[in-house]
C-alpha cells in the first residue's frame, strides 16, 4: 500500500508527524503502542498515513485521532478489528454509529471516567453495592471507573431489585476465568512476540470470547424455556 503523498506544509496547517512523534503523543495513554503496531494498523487499512518522497510515513492530526479511536476501542471494549474497521467505514461515510459505552463515535475520544462516588451516583446504586460487587470479584476496586463499570453497576442494581445479589453471582467470575483459560490454550500455538502478532492474537481472542458469549446466552435461553414449561 503506497499511502497518500505527503503534502507540503502550509502556513496555518498543523505539521505532519513522524512515527516517533506519534509514539511520544500516544504512549503515555497506550504504553504497548510500538512502531510495529502502527505499521500493523496501516496494513489493516485502519489508518492511511501520508508518505514522503523517500517513503517515510507522516501522520496528520486526524490520523492521530483515528489511531486513538482504534486503540481505545480495542482496550476499552475488546472489539475485533473487523468490527472496528466497519465502524470506521461508517464514520467515513458520514454516519455516527454508536458502540457500547458511547452515544456516538466521538464518545471514544473523550471516554468518561468516574471516581467511586461519581460512579455510584451515576448508576443510582445503593452505596454498599459497589463494595459487594468488588468482594464478589465482579468489579475492580481501582479508580477511575469507566462506562463499562457504570453499565455493570447499573445491571447489578437492577438485579438487586429482584433479589439477585452480587454474592449470588460469584460463579460468573470463575466461569469467566475458565473461558479465558480455554481461549488462552486455543491461541497458544499462534502466539508471536512481535507487536503485530500480539495484535492479531488479541483480535482473535475477542472474537472467540464473543462466540462463547453467544453459546452461553443460548444455553441460558434454553434453560429458561425449560423452566417455563
Amino acid at each position: 500500500m503506497s499511502g497518500r503523498a505527503a503534502p507540503a506544509h502550509a502556513s496555518g496547517q498543523a505539521p505532519l508527524l513522524g512515527i516517533g512523534q506519534v509514539l511520544a503523543r500516544l504512549q503515555p495513554e497506550f504504553p504497548d503502542l510500538t512502531p510495529s503496531k502502527l505499521r500493523f494498523l496501516e496494513e489493516q487499512r485502519l489508518v492511511l498515513p501520508a508518505r514522503t518522497a523517500a517513503g517515510y510515513r507522516k501522520f496528520s492530526t486526524a490520523d492521530v485521532e483515528r489511531i486513538t479511536l482504534v486503540l481505545s476501542m480495542q482496550r476499552d471494549h475488546y472489539l475485533p478489528l473487523k468490527v472496528i474497521r466497519a465502524h470506521l467505514e461508517a464514520i467515513d461515510a458520514g454516519d455516527t454509529p454508536a458502540l457500547p459505552g458511547a452515544t456516538d463515535a466521538r464518545g471514544f475520544l473523550g471516554a468518561r471516567r468516574f471516581a467511586r462516588d461519581e460512579l455510584i451516583s451515576a448508576a443510582r446504586a445503593p452505596r454498599g453495592l459497589l463494595d459487594e460487587a468488588v468482594a464478589a470479584s465482579l468489579m475492580s476496586p481501582a479508580e477511575p471507573y469507566d462506562d463499562e463499570a457504570l453499565g455493570v453497576l447499573k445491571a447489578l442494581a437492577a438485579l438487586r431489585e429482584v433479589g439477585i445479589e452480587p454474592r449470588h453471582l460469584r460463579g460468573l467470575r470463575a466461569a469467566a476465568e475458565r473461558d479465558a483459560a480455554l481461549i488462552d490454550r486455543a491461541l497458544a500455538p499462534s502466539r508471536r512476540p512481535d507487536a503485530a502478532g500480539k495484535a492479531r492474537v488479541s483480535e482473535r481472542a475477542a472474537e472467540l470470547a464473543a462466540q462463547l458469549e453467544t453459546v452461553r446466552a443460548e444455553a441460558v435461553r434454553s434453560a429458561l424455556a425449560r423452566l417455563a414449561r
